[in-house]
């Protein structure tokens, strides 16, 4: 069920991106030709390059942070940069749908339109895609997805087959209802838990996306421990506890 029985008026597309200006114009120029979409917006985190003018030459409306804050919060200020975009637009019948897509996909933001229509036929109130195996899947994040993937199932008795996909779209009345997100890389695992308690019906979806792909270097290692702590108080704040596993180490 939802809290606002109204199906969306149109889709916009909110990219948070970070220092991707050699990946953003083509994520732009897709996202823009995906049906339904009529605006894209994207929110650079604290780029420390070109990704702001990049995204703006390319044809999205763009926000910012002037430093790093955070996935969860650039979803936040997207979605609060649209709402006042939609509040001078006359005659809106209803609000967007948010589409969330990560601002490395290039061309294959452009598959995005499976997400979309559930949501824009009232069939689904957050759809949550699932990406095919990447070319070149990096070595221990596994761990995350499966706490992730286990607090969920805790939580909700739903087993999602890909928890952290960031690539999602859901109605506005979904959005708030789930305000504040989870801070940092719980973003997507607590997001998932607070709208399927409060019984708004979500929905998986294989996507030909393909992105970057985190490597094994002591970055990205570091980088997945970051994940891991996030992903845990996501759900410790939550009411779930799962085990930390005994292969885990910190790095």
């Amino acid at each position: 069920m939802t809290t606002d029985d109204r199906r969306a008026d149109g889709v916009a597309a909110i990219i948070p991106a970070k220092d991707e200006q050699d990946r953003i114009a083509a994520t732009v120029a897709a996202t823009i030709a995906i049906p339904g979409v009529d605006l894209v917006i994207v929110v650079d985190d604290g780029s420390t390059d070109r990704t702001a003018a990049t995204a703006t030459d390319a044809g999205a409306v763009v926000v910012g942070h002037a430093r790093n804050q955070g996935k969860a919060a650039a979803m936040e200020t997207g979605a609060t940069a649209l709402a006042a975009i939609e509040a001078r637009e006359a005659g809106r019948a209803a609000p967007r749908a948010l589409l969330f897509l990560d601002g490395d996909l290039e061309s294959t933001a452009g598959n995005a339109a499976p997400l979309v229509t559930p949501v824009l036929n009232g069939e689904a109130d957050m759809t949550i895609g699932v990406l095919p195996a990447q070319k070149t899947e990096g070595g221990g994040r596994g761990l995350v997805v499966d706490l992730a993937r286990t607090g969920i199932e805790r939580a909700t008795g739903w087993t999602p087959r890909q928890p952290l996909s960031g690539q999602r779209c859901l109605t506005r009345a979904a959005f708030e209802a789930a305000l504040p997100l989870a801070q940092g890389f719980g973003v997507e695992t607590g997001l998932t838990i607070d709208l399927l308690r409060a019984g708004f019906r979500v929905v998986e979806i294989d996507v030909d996306f393909h992105h970057r792909v985190t490597g094994t270097d002591l970055k990205a290692q570091m980088h997945r421990g970051k994940q891991y702590a996030h992903v845990m108080r996501a759900l410790v704040t939550r009411g779930i506890r799962p085990s930390a596993p005994a292969r885990f180490r910190r790095v």
